[in-house]
């Protein structure tokens, strides 16, 4: 595939973006890596918008991760409260204001997380996530920024497996390649989450787009485009890959459907339609 030379351009275009992570995706030469110089804290961080509400379906799903107490990781839980006063805290007063225009608890979860990944670093879940036992020391065996790419088949209106765009390799014109939000796993001080920090605060203050467009604005494809961003300019520039996709995770953590929740307006796939 032949280098791109307009970060911010590939980033913000839709089809670029998509090839571009595919491209991450069925990447065969090994980077040169380039350590960060902070480790990654053994800290699963989480969060529901209102503990004192919390569905009993939900808190089955973060009481699966206590495992991981006995294999020396510490777990954090957040709620609105508690993320907004660790905003306020550790960073300026733009970045509160942007929390508080996040109006869908699931848009406050996202902008959140990036804020404290970035800060302090760690291991940030989903609360519909149901850890399933397994080993997890390879995400932490270098210091490497972790996600998870995912595939979307707009044909069919469904997620693509795995198997199929990883292993497989398979294509359509009707995928679209992305990276999820969720898991993340970073050092503190990530370049790929200050860009996604710094864009999602922007687009937030600026209105640039609907407020209801949780993906584009705090979600998944907030941190695509800062992918995107982050890994041509390491490209042009010679630098190491400082990341790494994570084509398994479903081996770690499979999301729990259907859940209480998801059958109201705390779903934000329902919110953002209204």
């Amino acid at each position: 595939m032949e280098p791109f030379f307009d970060p911010h351009e590939v980033a913000e275009n839709d089809h670029a973006r998509s090839e571009y992570i595919r491209h991450l995706v069925h990447r065969t030469a090994p980077f040169r890596t380039s350590e960060p110089v902070k480790d990654i804290p053994r800290v699963l961080v989480q969060f529901w918008h209102d503990l004192e509400d919390m569905p009993g379906d939900v808190e089955e799903c973060l009481n699966t991760w206590l495992a991981l107490e006995q294999y020396g990781f510490e777990r954090l839980l957040f709620d609105d409260k508690k993320a907004k006063t660790f905003i306020s805290r550790n960073f300026g007063h733009r970045h509160v204001m942007a929390f508080e225009l996040c109006r869908h608890p699931a848009m406050r979860c996202d902008y959140f997380r990036l804020c404290y990944l970035l800060s302090r670093g760690g291991w940030y879940v989903d609360a519909d996530e149901v850890y399933q036992g397994t080993n997890c020391e390879r995400l932490f065996q270098d210091n490497r920024l972790k996600m998870q790419p995912l595939c979307y088949d707009t044909s069919a209106d469904q997620m693509v497996s795995p198997a199929d765009f990883v292993r497989n390799r398979e294509y359509s014109n009707h995928w679209i390649f992305y990276v999820n939000n969720n898991p993340i796993i970073s050092p503190p001080d990530h370049s790929i989450l200050h860009l996604a920090l710094d864009r999602a605060t922007r687009v937030l203050l600026s209105a640039e787009t609907s407020e209801r467009d949780i993906q584009s604005i705090t979600g998944p494809g907030n941190l695509t485009a800062s992918l995107v961003r982050h890994s041509i300019s390491c490209e042009c520039g010679d630098k190491g890959q400082d990341f790494v996709l994570i084509p398994d995770w479903e081996t770690i953590s499979i999301s729990r459907w259907p859940l209480s929740y998801r059958d109201d307006e705390r779903n934000w796939r329902i919110w953002s339609k209204g």
